[in-house]
């Protein structure tokens, strides 16, 4: 099935000769840019108490912090990648960028909760057009025998930003407020363009994705397998980590100050799942996949009982940052494979379907917050978790097979 229409020729999609040092600086600027979209998507999260007492909100109706950004995502993936393919992708990276800078400036100065979701609007936005463009330009920042070193470095931005951002900023929000986090973000964001600018090359347009070949992708059986095992995973987790904050306040009994150690240890583990999930997925896709969500059913479900204690709530925060952590490369990795002779089309597909199952996610269990408890919550996306595996093993009963790389 062929994919894209070449727009110039392929010499134009190998990276120039340019010093090493230059090349990996625009490999970092890439994941820098990822890294900060990824922190200010799920901050609220550490930040979600603050913001709903300054609005006088629920703790779900503070969830649509964390609904709006993935909506937008999955509506801005297809359609900017297609409505931007011949344009240059560095001067796309910068606008995306730029476009988030503002954004996170918007919610440092709202003065009502509309603003703030206009800012999350603006951050879906983000979201959408940069992830589809920047996680696939590895091959044209580094010479081909780097390409998967360089891959993972981009990538290892999704746990980074647990692991630094979200603490740092529920840190600064415990210290100096929340507006403050988001304007340090902001000035951050600013930084991020002016790296982007001054080491990533003129990147012109080589392929354009259409919309048939899309549409195309869902006639793939992998592709489905992989659309439903991304949906109920990425539901089991944002439906429950993104009130774990509601949680350790109201069943652990941890302070807020307390709280920020907390996501901070499950971060690290997150870092430590991206590094194992992402070397055993390759070779074990459905099994490295189908293990972290067990792992997710294992957390949720015994949250409850364990998290009532200190020691038993943290032990259980390491396990799911190291599942959760392996999540985001086994999807894509499988999207990969479903689809090997697609690799941008494949990127839009995953990153449309893991941002909407975000929104939906985050949306569902602030409806169940809002009517139970954050043990509830939990439980359900245990639930979840547990259905994610025996679709897997489904998958692996049938014998369905991957076809071979180009």
């Amino acid at each position: 099935m062929s994919t894209t229409t070449t727009t110039s020729s392929e010499a134009s999609a190998t990276p120039t000769l340019r010093s090493p040092l230059v090349s990996w600086l625009a490999v970092i600027s890439v994941m820098m840019g990822i890294f900060a979209i990824v922190t200010t998507e799920i901050l609220p999260i550490g930040l979600l108490t603050s913001i709903g007492s300054s609005f006088t909100i629920s703790d779900g109706m503070a969830g649509l912090m964390m609904t709006m950004p993935g909506f937008l995502a999955a509506i801005s993936a297809p359609v900017v990648t297609v409505a931007t393919a011949r344009i240059d992708r560095r001067a796309m990276l910068g606008a995306f960028i730029l476009l988030l800078a503002l954004a996170n400036f918007l919610a440092a100065a709202a003065s009502s909760y509309w603003m703030i979701l206009i800012s999350r609007v603006m951050v879906g936005i983000t979201i959408g057009g940069f992830w589809s463009i920047g996680a696939g330009l590895a091959g044209r920042l580094v010479p081909a025998e780097q390409v998967g070193r360089a891959t993972s470095v981009i990538f290892s931005a999704v746990p980074l930003g647990s692991v630094l951002g979200v603490p740092l900023g529920t840190f600064i929000g415990d210290i100096a407020g929340w507006r403050t986090t988001f304007l340090v973000m902001g000035v951050f964001t600013v930084a991020v363009f002016v790296m982007l600018l001054l080491v990533v090359p003129a990147l012109p347009a080589v392929q354009a994705t259409r919309l048939n070949v899309l549409s195309g992708m869902f006639r793939n059986i992998n592709t489905r397998f992989a659309l439903v095992l991304t949906f109920l995973v990425v539901l089991a987790h944002f439906g429950t980590y993104t009130y774990v904050t509601p949680f350790l306040e109201q069943v652990t009994h941890v302070s807020s100050g307390l709280i920020t150690v907390y996501l901070l240890i499950y971060g690290v583990a997150g870092i430590v799942g991206n590094f194992l999930g992402g070397s055993a997925v390759t070779r074990y896709p459905r099994a490295t996949f189908a293990a972290a969500a067990a792992m997710i059913a294992f957390v949720t479900l015994l949250l409850p009982v364990l998290g009532r204690w200190d020691l038993g709530a943290v032990a259980l925060l390491i396990v799911w940052g190291i599942a959760y952590g392996a999540v985001p490369v086994c999807s894509q990795t499988w999207f990969a494979k479903a689809n090997p002779d697609s690799p941008e089309a494949s990127s839009v597909v995953f990153t449309a379907s893991f941002q909407a199952t975000f929104s939906i996610g985050a949306l569902t269990g602030g409806i169940v917050i809002d009517h139970t408890s954050p043990s509830t919550v939990m439980t359900l996306g245990g639930c979840a978790a547990v259905l994610m595996v025996f679709v897997a093993w489904f998958h692996h009963a049938r014998k369905i097979s991957f076809p071979e790389s180009p």
